[in-house]
């Protein structure tokens, strides 16, 4: 997490949240210590965790929020990539590729890969919006993301937003990012339960978010 924090562009002027979804080490106190504000979080969950977050940030919601992992395998520093098309106007919601970017060998398993791959070939057949990822840094502006009602509070809180964003027409784009091999081990690509559990939450979740009806004609896009 030091590493994280420290890598997040100051010109940004970001406020930093970090959510402890219990946690059982010095979580609270490493993140206090490198200047960010800490939310706990009881319920297990990443939608949980992300919802819990938002909260925090809803006493001065930001015009943009970002969302990533702790663990280091994304790269803070290229931040600034994905705020900067919705501080043009030309975008609402943008999905930091991994498959578009530049991927450290190792960095995502195998079997992550292919599920990963699988799972966006399903959202193009239902949507038809050519998304190549459902990675977790990503931002969105604030007021979109207050209007899309998001539901899913596990593993496919990444899948649902792109769902949701699409069915209300937003203008979702994809900007390359890095990735690297995280520290520390997974509880959801790590292991192969974790990797089952969090597959079959993600097709639900596509399946029950993109139901016919379910929101506006989409506009697509990819920067």
């Amino acid at each position: 997490m030091p590493h994280v924090l420290a890598d997040i562009p100051a010109a940004l002027g970001a406020r930093v949240v970090v959510v402890d979804n219990g946690s059982r080490d010095r979580t609270a106190e490493v993140a206090r210590a490198g200047g960010a504000e800490v939310v706990f979080e009881p319920h297990r969950g990443y939608g949980h965790a992300c919802r819990a977050g938002l909260e925090a940030l809803a006493t001065s919601p930001p015009d943009i929020v970002v969302f990533l992992d702790a663990d280091h395998s994304d790269h803070a520093d290229e931040m600034a990539g994905l705020v900067a098309p919705i501080a043009a106007g030309s975008a609402d919601l943008v999905i930091g590729s991994r498959l578009l970017g530049r991927r450290r060998p190792g960095a995502l398993p195998l079997h992550a890969l292919w599920g990963n791959r699988f799972a966006t070939w399903l959202l193009r057949r239902l949507t038809g919006v050519p998304f190549t990822d459902l990675g977790p840094f990503r931002a969105i502006r604030w007021t979109a993301l207050a209007g899309l009602g998001m539901r899913e509070m596990t593993f496919g809180w990444t899948v649902e937003m792109q769902v949701r964003a699409i069915r209300r027409g937003l203008r979702c784009i994809e900007v390359p990012v890095s990735y690297r091999p995280r520290i520390g081990v997974s509880k959801i690509s790590g292991t192969l339960t974790g990797s089952v559990r969090a597959g079959a939450r993600i097709l639900w979740t596509v399946f029950r978010a993109a139901a016919p009806g379910a929101g506006a004609t989409p506009k697509r896009g990819r920067a």
